[in-house]
């Protein structure tokens, strides 16, 4: 479908014995924020790998930008980022000079500049000229995705982007998420923290046992809950509790 910026059908794949993903099948619309959920160990980075070309799946088909990964894997990676669980940066250079390299190893022109507005945008002109091993926690997230973002790819990857981050550098990383789409890229997200996907997700979907066993906006998720009610007002159910009796009526299965 033109619209859609990623499709999965029938993604498998297996590490020796053991049946990681099953018949994974789901859809990301251009410009939206799609957020992956799933316990540790579900196989929230194999798809993330498997999307990125980073590994070869071992059944089912995966289209990024309207390129196959396992037969125009080249293609693939011209139109994607990926940032990892852990900053990319390069610590003894300096944040202006981690983003040099990047645009000089993509041979855009005029990589200053292109630094210079990354710098700018994402709030690290006072840091600039700082080694890289100086910054915080957040400021290192925020180089690592203005890092991602040179070449202006189509589909940016987050895989749990927020990992050992204090709350107030997450909320700016929430920031720069929300501004990615409303710019029109296409994000993924992989998390474990449920309020981040509350916050952030256009659509939700929930990988449990290698496959993805709903997959909605967050009012439709809510909706798969009886409403709780006390005498005077209906109780939201929160993501968390949604998640939390969906993964545990399938384990009851």
């Amino acid at each position: 479908m033109p619209n859609n910026s990623i499709q999965v059908k029938g993604l498998q794949k297996s590490y020796k014995q053991i049946h990681v993903l099953k018949d994974v099948d789901f859809e990301v619309e251009k410009g939206s924020i799609f957020a992956l959920l799933g316990s540790n160990g579900t196989g929230k980075t194999t798809i993330v790998k498997i999307l990125t070309t980073l590994l070869k799946q071992d059944g089912g088909t995966a289209v990024v930008n309207g390129f196959d990964v396992a037969s125009q894997p080249d293609k693939v990676r011209q139109s994607i980022s990926l940032t990892g669980q852990f900053a990319a940066v390069d610590e003894i250079l300096t944040g202006r000079e981690n983003l040099i390299m990047i645009a000089k190893l993509r041979h855009l022109p005029d990589p200053r500049q292109i630094a210079e507005d990354l710098l700018k945008r994402f709030g690290l002109t006072d840091a600039a000229d700082r080694r890289v091993s100086t910054y915080s926690g957040g400021m290192h997230r925020r180089l690592d995705i203005a890092m991602s973002l040179i070449g202006k790819p189509q589909v940016i990857f987050l895989d749990e982007p927020t990992t050992g981050l204090d709350p107030e550098a997450r909320i700016e990383v929430w920031k720069i998420v929300k501004e990615l789409a409303d710019n029109g890229t296409t994000v993924i997200l992989t998390t474990q923290y449920l309020d981040e996907a509350e916050q952030l997700a256009d659509r939700i979907a929930i990988l449990h046992e290698g496959r993805i066993i709903v997959s909605g906006t967050l009012a439709e998720l809510k909706k798969l809950l009886p409403p709780a009610k006390v005498e005077y007002v209906e109780k939201q159910p929160t993501l968390e509790e949604v998640f939390l009796a969906i993964v545990g009526k399938k384990e009851a299965v």
